[in-house]
């Protein structure tokens, strides 16, 4: 696959948002152990709230200003802090992609560099902090160096959506370092993080495999 339409995206991005609606209780429980509870209440209005837009705002001929339109529809749903992160990522990589009306693979690893960037910034955290960084960096820095090594987003997605996966139980032994959950210290300790979880259950949705399924499409 060479080039990826603004449907194939939208219909991905719906895909997206159902896991997360779907994800609520599961994230909602994992938050409790460290948080508020509430992770999974956010992610379900964000989702909806981007739902909504798409169903408003179909992709048209730039593709950077519909996906950052995306980011504010998440924020206005759900202003928070995972709200605000969510912006940030769709706007940086919305950048990336103002003026194109589709996506070829190297456009896509840079936009998800972007995001993965800009939610570094904007949450002053890192991998190994135990937040969505720690499942999203590794699949950024997967797909770039597929993309870069000449492979196919056909034969870079299951690298990137493993290296997600990875990601996100590798920082279940560690303690958070960033927001609320910090607070809590060792509680922290063996659990798993609600964003990185929600991070990989987005993916394995746009991937169209379940949680141990491996292979993918992109209709």
């Amino acid at each position: 696959m060479t080039k990826i339409t603004g449907n194939q995206i939208a219909n991905a991005l719906e895909r997206a948002c159902k896991r997360l609606i779907e994800l609520r209780d599961t994230l909602n429980t994992l938050d409790a152990a460290v948080g508020d509870g509430d992770s999974g209440l956010t992610a379900e209005k964000g989702a909806r709230g981007v739902l909504e837009y798409l169903s408003l705002t179909p992709p048209g001929e730039d593709l950077g200003k519909w996906l950052s339109g995306a980011g504010m529809a998440y924020n206005r749903a759900a202003p928070s802090t995972m709200g605000a992160l969510m912006a940030t990522a769709f706007m940086r990589a919305g950048k990336v992609a103002l003026g194109h009306s589709s996506l070829n693979p190297e456009l896509l690893a840079v936009m998800l560099l972007e995001a993965d960037k800009g939610i570094q910034e904007r949450g002053k955290s890192k991998p190994g902090d135990k937040t969505i960084v720690d499942a999203l960096h590794p699949a950024a820095v997967s797909l770039w160096s597929a993309v870069q090594a000449g492979s196919s987003l056909e034969g870079a997605v299951l690298p990137l959506l493993e290296a997600a996966r990875r990601g996100r139980d590798a920082a279940i032994p560690l303690r958070s370092q960033v927001g609320r959950a910090n607070w809590v210290g060792e509680r922290t300790e063996g659990q798993a993080d609600p964003g990185t979880v929600l991070f990989v259950g987005a993916l394995e949705a746009v991937l169209e495999v379940d949680s141990s399924e491996v292979g993918s499409t992109l209709s």
